[in-house]
């Protein structure tokens, strides 16, 4: 299935009412696929970059809309000093060489989260990756959205201050709450994946995944090819959404 505008036309697979517009994924199990295999830890981060660039070309091939990575949490940084390092230069090295792929296949990178946290070369480098990729009206076929140094509760917050600083005199809404939001420019996620062997959320776009369908798939970041993308679409295309509708419910 592909997206022109609001016209959907379909392909292979999924139908166009059971495909998530938006995908979030919790990118988690580098470290321990690298150790399970007495590899160094940068193999499996090396190899879990490689997964991500798989994960945008099949969303762009699925005709998903919005695909929100997380990339480097907020509590990341309480990693030991090499590591984080060490993330930070493949960070950099990612931007370099993917921006051409992504400007090839009209995905328009954004970035999400406490950047002001990072270097001064590497801001640079992410907001003139966001420019790089800026896609003509109509012709992007893909939003991704990376969370770098993000966590749900700064989110939050954040929004909370950015209210305060605006003077705002209303009653907050749900909605006007959601435009200070990071994500303000983006739909709601229909469906969260999270590899690692793990069954939780671990502070990632807390207001956000409040009636998304989760999904967690016994393996990790690394293993998660097309096919198990594919097998988190299908199962999604099972499910009955019904955003705490409660006219089903019997005693």
């Amino acid at each position: 299935k592909r997206s022109i505008g609001f016209l959907i036309i379909p392909m292979e697979g999924i139908q166009p009412a059971t495909l998530p517009n938006h995908v979030a994924i919790i990118m988690d199990g580098n470290n321990r696929w690298a150790s399970e295999r007495e590899l160094p830890g940068v193999s499996g981060h090396k190899k879990g970059v490689e997964r991500a660039r798989e994960a945008v070309e099949f969303s762009v091939k699925k005709g998903i809309s919005v695909l929100t990575l997380f990339a480097f949490s907020s509590e990341n940084w309480g990693r030991s000093a090499d590591e984080v390092n060490l993330l930070m230069k493949l960070l950099y090295t990612a931007l370099h060489e993917e921006v051409p792929n992504l400007i090839k296949n009209s995905v328009q990178l954004n970035f999400i989260g406490d950047l002001s946290q990072f270097d001064k070369d590497l801001i640079e480098q992410m907001r003139n990756s966001e420019y790089l990729t800026r896609c003509k009206k109509g012709d992007k076929k893909l939003d991704l959205v990376v969370a770098a140094s993000y966590g749900g509760r700064w989110d939050i917050v954040n929004a909370v201050n950015e209210i305060q600083k605006s003077n705002q005199k209303k009653i907050i809404t749900e909605e006007i709450f959601n435009s200070y939001l990071s994500t303000a420019s983006f739909p709601y996620p229909d469906l969260c994946i999270r590899t690692g062997h793990e069954k939780r959320i671990s502070n990632f776009l807390l207001w956000q995944l409040a009636y998304s369908e989760l999904y967690f798939p016994d393996l990790l970041w690394p293993d998660f090819d097309d096919n198990q993308f594919e097998q988190a679409l299908n199962e999604y295309a099972k499910r009955t959404r019904r955003f705490g509708d409660k006219s089903n419910f019997k005693m």
